[in-house]
């Protein structure tokens, strides 16, 4: 175990019952993730991208534990091992009160800026909330840190009086990420932060997040759809499809030389400002994107591949080292 990592995820699994039927048993379930390994070493950025639908979220609400809790007849398995700086813990073995000592060192940022903060309480308040629970800060230490925290994702110390609805969604997002450095934390996960920001907000929004990033020496997964994005701000990106990750490397070589299939296809969406550069090949995908309900066997990406193979269908690939620190689940490329 390599204790410079603060995060080990290995083979997590999550399934969700459908129930049906004229007793609404189980009659089919979803696997949402299907069998993650992947590990964040301290102060870097794990960027997790892929389409709508592949289990990017539901992966960071797994890692943080709070699946379980909100959905109870979820199914968990695997481990998730958050390195605490004097041992491994794995939250999923964790009761919810055994949680609570652990929480303040893995702190979510959420995607929607408008609901992911209490209309009721002010700002201060919103910010303060899990001091109160995670630290033993005294009154005038806390209020001092939300002044602080204010201004150093770009707001002033006396809006803190002020509510949620007052403030535009860039500012809600930086309100946010003020209370996700409330208690301290070791490992932030960011769950698309910045889709629900206009593109100029989204720079702004990323370069806060880099400046703290260096200032605290945080270490975030960042949860995104947009590569281009994810390149920006990412030390390591993992690519999911379909509750799988199909490749891991640095930032550069998966968004210049993407090895996977679905991750040419993926590059090839994203759309390029410079007229230049519009002739380059697009890879059209065909067919849907199958329902995790009824996932292919083998492969899940086997069914729109372009160099798919019989063999395929046997069995889920590993990830193989196709060139050093980039790996790929394809044995045929």
């Amino acid at each position: 175990m390599n204790n410079s990592n603060i995060l080990e995820v290995k083979d997590l699994k999550v399934k969700f019952p459908v129930h049906g039927g004229v007793f609404l048993g189980k009659v089919a379930e979803v696997k949402a993730v299907d069998g993650v390994s992947f590990s964040i070493k301290q102060g870097e950025t794990m960027g997790i991208v892929g389409e709508s639908g592949c289990g990017k979220s539901t992966l960071g609400k797994a890692i943080i534990n709070i699946l379980k809790f909100s959905t109870p007849d979820v199914d968990i398995t695997g481990e998730v091992l958050l390195n605490t700086g004097s041992e491994m813990i794995d939250l999923l073995k964790l009761s919810r009160n055994d949680i609570r000592k652990y929480r303040g060192l893995i702190q979510m940022i959420f995607q929607d800026p408008y609901s992911s903060l209490n209309a009721r309480l002010t700002v201060g308040q919103i910010i303060e909330e899990p001091m109160l629970y995670h630290t033993n800060m005294p009154k005038k230490e806390r209020h001092e840190k939300i002044s602080m925290l204010l201004q150093k994702v770009g707001l002033q110390p006396e809006q803190s009086k002020r509510y949620p609805h007052e403030f535009s969604g860039g500012q809600r997002q930086r309100i946010g990420i003020a209370r996700a450095l409330a208690t301290n934390p070791k490992l932030i996960i960011a769950d698309e932060p910045v889709s629900a920001l206009d593109v100029s907000i989204q720079a702004q929004v990323i370069n806060l997040m880099q400046e703290l990033q260096k200032e605290f020496d945080l270490s975030i997964m960042f949860i995104a759809h947009d590569l281009s994005v994810v390149e920006h701000i990412s030390s390591r990106i993992a690519v999911m499809y379909l509750g799988n990750i199909v490749e891991v490397g640095s930032g550069r070589e998966v968004y210049h030389h993407p090895v996977h299939p679905y991750s040419k296809a993926l590059l090839s969406a994203v759309p390029l400002p410079n007229p230049k550069f519009r002739n380059k090949e697009r890879v059209i995908l065909k067919g849907d994107v199958p329902t995790p309900l009824r996932k292919p066997s083998g492969c899940g990406f086997r069914t729109r591949c372009p160099i798919a193979q019989p063999v395929c269908a046997d069995a889920v690939p590993p990830l193989e080292e196709k060139s050093p620190g980039h790996t790929a689940a394809c044995p045929f490329v």
